[in-house]
Order: C-alpha cells, then structure tokens, then sequence
C-alpha cells in the first residue's frame, strides 16, 4: 500500500509539475512585450512631432515600444509595414501619405496579422469611401474650417473692415479630402458673414508645408493686388504661416492681414512669443495629445484586451490666439 500510494503521490506530483510548467508558459505568452508603430506622412511638420511625443508617453505609461517612422510615399509606406511586421510589431497608428491608399494599408496588415488605426486623414477604398474595417480618429474638416471663418469674421468685425473690401487667400491642397474640407468650411463661413465670393483668391499648394504656401501665396498676390486687407486660410498652421510671410514680404503687416490656422501647433506658439503681434492672429487648436497619446493606448489596449475601438472618433478644435494661448493650452493639460 506504501509503495503504491508513494506511486501516486509522485505521479500527482509530477502532473501538478506540468500543470505549472504550462501556466507560466501561457503567463510568459501573456506577457510578450508590446510593439507598436506610428507611421506619419511628413515626420518634419510639428504636429506630427507632436503626435510622436505624445505617443511617446503613453508608450513609457503602459510599458509598450513605439517605433516612429515617416512614410513620405507609397512606397516607404509598405516597407515600413514590412519591417514592422519584421520586427515582431503587433499593430501600428498611421497618416498614410495617400488616404487612396486605404485598401493597400488593410491588405498589408491582414498579411502580417497586425492591427491598425488610422489618424489624422480617413482612409479610403477604391471608391472613394472611408475603409470601415479600420478605427479612425481625426476632426471634421468642414466644421474646424467653420470655426476658422467665424474667428476671421469676428475680427474683421472687430476692426471695423468692410467684408466687400477684403481679400480671402485660400491657400488649397484640395487632393487631401480633409483639406478642401476645412478650407471651403472657412471659406462658407466668411460668406454667410457678408464677404464675396467673387473675393476668394484659391493658391494651390504642392505640399502641406510653409515653403509650399509661401510660394502659392507669392504668385496670388502677384495676380490680385486690388484688395488693400486680406485674411488667410489654409489647411493648417504652417500654411497660414507660409501665406502670413508672403504678404509681409508684399509690406503687408499684421494691420492689413490676418491669418488663422488649424492645428495648434510649434509654428502657431513661435508667433504667439515674438515681441509684436504678426498677421498670423490665431490657430483653431486640435490636441496632438488626443491625436497621439489615445490612438497609441486605444492600439494597445485593442492588441492586449482585444477591445477595438471605436470605428470613428472625432475630436473638437478651440480658437487659441495670442491674448488666450495660455489659459487654452492650460484648459488641454498641454
């Protein structure tokens, strides 16, 4: 009976041995560690720096790896998606270069097994729609574009122009949906506020950047010099910026031109802290923080807890300028 029941304690033993041995397997399986990419389109623009530090920190908060990489084009998109993949990545967060390239993006991550979200700019499919299998976050373009306009027809009003009288640059960069949106959503609200629409000046722009639409701007001032006042819109903050300069190098101060962008970025606070105001008066403020820091926790908790998020998150804008910039960056914990 002893020798038996010695028998059976070391086979129950032996079991419970291998019971162990499998759940420390499962545990340490568990406990992979977490890799993740932030895939942007122009890595040298501030707000997608801003994105990346924001990211950053909610890598260092829930003990992920984030790899920052520019895709400029196409092409490094899908070796960028490849080498992720090569380095074990279980996801990335991307602003692809092409929102046309929607189907290419969900086509490589199936192949790798990776989960994505998009930012910034929607993906699309062949046919011009949103890719709905892939979580999104970014603004609505048109209504950020209006509170543009109504903080120019605010002004306006505050300086006693007469709306007939000015000038609205529009510097374009329609072949980005999200860009012809929030310009046009701008460019309605100055209308219904009593500006022509024979006064809307279009300088389209090739990039998204101030050299860009510095360059877009030159040439329609050259060919519109009937108005005396102008006011800038554009895409974002560098290309407000970039249409600030250009005039300014026409002699137009901040008196004759005001400049509102979109963003919140670096460009916009550097113009807030020169000792006299510019003509860049304001920036419609979108969180980077939201942008960067939620996509990246949103990812993560989607690749741990299998909780995906939601299909589309869009986040609001305040209009920050010189006099408020403080409380506003203080009001988004920035």
């Amino acid at each position: 009976m002893n020798t038996k029941l010695t028998a059976k304690r070391q086979t129950l033993a032996k079991l419970a041995a291998a019971a162990l041995a499998l759940c420390a397997f499962g545990s340490a399986q568990a406990a992979d560690p977490v890799k993740i990419g932030f895939l942007v389109k122009q890595a040298e623009e501030p707000w997608f720096q801003d994105e990346w530090r924001y990211a950053e920190q909610a890598a260092k908060d829930k003990g992920f790896t984030l790899v920052k990489i520019g895709v400029p084009n196409g092409e490094k998109m899908i070796a960028a998606i490849d080498n992720l993949a090569a380095q074990k990545a279980q996801g990335f967060v991307i602003c692809a270069p092409d929102v046309k390239l929607g189907k290419a993006i969900e086509r490589a991550a199936k192949r790798h097994n990776m989960k994505v979200i998009s930012v910034d700019d929607r993906l699309l499919d062949g046919a011009g729609k949103p890719v709905a299998t892939i979580p999104h976050m970014g603004i609505s373009g048109y209504e950020i574009g209006k509170q543009v306009g109504l903080g120019l027809a605010a002004e306006i009003k505050s300086r006693g122009w007469a709306p007939a009288e000015v000038g609205v640059l529009r510097v374009a960069f329609d072949q980005l949906p999200t860009g012809r949106e929030r310009t046009m959503g701008a460019v309605d609200a100055l209308k219904a506020a009593g500006v022509p629409a024979a006064n809307i000046v279009d300088a389209p722009q090739t990039k998204t950047d101030t050299e860009s639409a510095f360059n877009a701007a030159n040439i329609a001032f050259t060919k519109q010099q009937k108005f005396k006042r102008w006011v800038a819109v554009g895409l974002n903050d560098e290309a407000v910026l970039g249409a600030v300069r250009a005039a300014e190098g026409r002699g137009l101060k901040s008196d004759a031109i005001i400049g509102i962008g979109i963003g919140g970025s670096k460009t916009a606070l550097n113009e807030f802290t020169k000792p006299a105001a510019t003509g860049f008066y304001g920036t419609v403020m979108i969180s980077p923080k939201r942008h960067g820091y939620e996509t990246s926790t949103m990812l993560y908790d989607w690749i741990v807890s299998n909780k995906m998020p939601p299909v589309e998150t869009l986040t609001s804008g305040v209009l920050m300028t010189r006099a408020n910039q403080a409380k506003v960056r203080a009001d988004m914990g920035l």
